[in-house]
């Protein structure tokens, strides 16, 4: 069975040497898919690696995941984000379950494989507030895998096949500063107001209260956020606040969408 590693990136250049020096050796092939808008040394630290690099334009996060699909030439593709580190026992596991399905060991209806992940946020591992396991399905049989190029954010392929999981994990280096994990959920925050104005929905005043209400109980109590500390108490009141903003741009959007 052969293997494609698929990095896709912008500006990462603080990230890619340790991504990439974590996958060195595990792959028949590793494709760096650079947004053309990429301005950094990202480019040649994935020459260096020896990885096969592509610049294209930017078409949002599925239409790029597909677009890698159809470059790479590996039966199977892992995804693997630039700020992610394959773990050695991630790379063992990944090994074995591919050798299982070249003789046949293995159940060949699965088309793709979840696999749990560690996010760490400011330099500490989290245990709750939804943030583990956090499983991704990013290892996938490449012709039996596609993803909705309508879904804009926290993408998942939708297989042909059934889905299992693995043990071992990916670790996350999800945010390093405040000002970087505030932009970026400004971001989410934007995008899902836009796929709710797409479904036809229109910010109603419940909810600027009930919205990151239900966001905090859930995280925080029901999720166990409440086990990180200080940090978790902060990134769950935080995450509650982004409902706020998600729903007072979906405001903006429906005023703009009446003029």
């Amino acid at each position: 069975m052969t293997l494609s590693v698929a990095i896709i990136t912008r500006d990462e250049e603080r990230h890619l040497d340790g991504c990439l020096e974590s996958v060195v050796g595990m792959a028949d092939e590793v494709l760096l898919l650079l947004d053309d808008r990429t301005r950094d040394q990202s480019a040649a630290i994935g020459r260096r690696h020896g990885a096969r690099v592509v610049s294209a334009p930017w078409r949002g996060f599925t239409a790029q995941r597909n677009r890698a699909l159809d470059l790479c030439h590996g039966e199977w593709v892992l995804f693997v984000d630039a700020d992610e580190r394959v773990t050695p026992e991630l790379r063992a596991e990944t090994t074995a379950t591919l050798a299982a399905h070249a003789v046949g060991a293995a159940d060949a209806a699965v088309a793709g494989y979840w696999i749990p992940r560690y996010n760490r946020f400011f330099g500490q591992t989290l245990r709750g507030g939804g943030w583990y396991p956090d499983r991704q399905l990013r290892l996938v049989r490449r012709a039996r895998a596609r993803y909705d190029e309508r879904q804009h954010v926290h993408e998942v392929a939708r297989l042909d096949g059934d889905a299992g999981s693995l043990r071992q994990h990916f670790v996350h280096l999800n945010i390093e500063r405040l000002d970087e994990f505030w932009l970026k959920q400004t971001r989410y925050a934007l995008a899902e107001a836009r796929i709710l104005r797409g479904e036809g929905r229109r910010a109603r005043w419940r909810n600027f209260i009930g919205a990151p209400a239900r966001e905090f109980w859930r995280r925080y109590v029901r999720l166990g956020g409440w086990r990180d500390g200080p940090l978790g108490l902060f990134l769950c009141a935080s995450l509650a606040w982004f409902e706020v903003v998600k729903f007072a741009f979906l405001h903006t959007l429906g005023i703009a969408d009446s003029r």
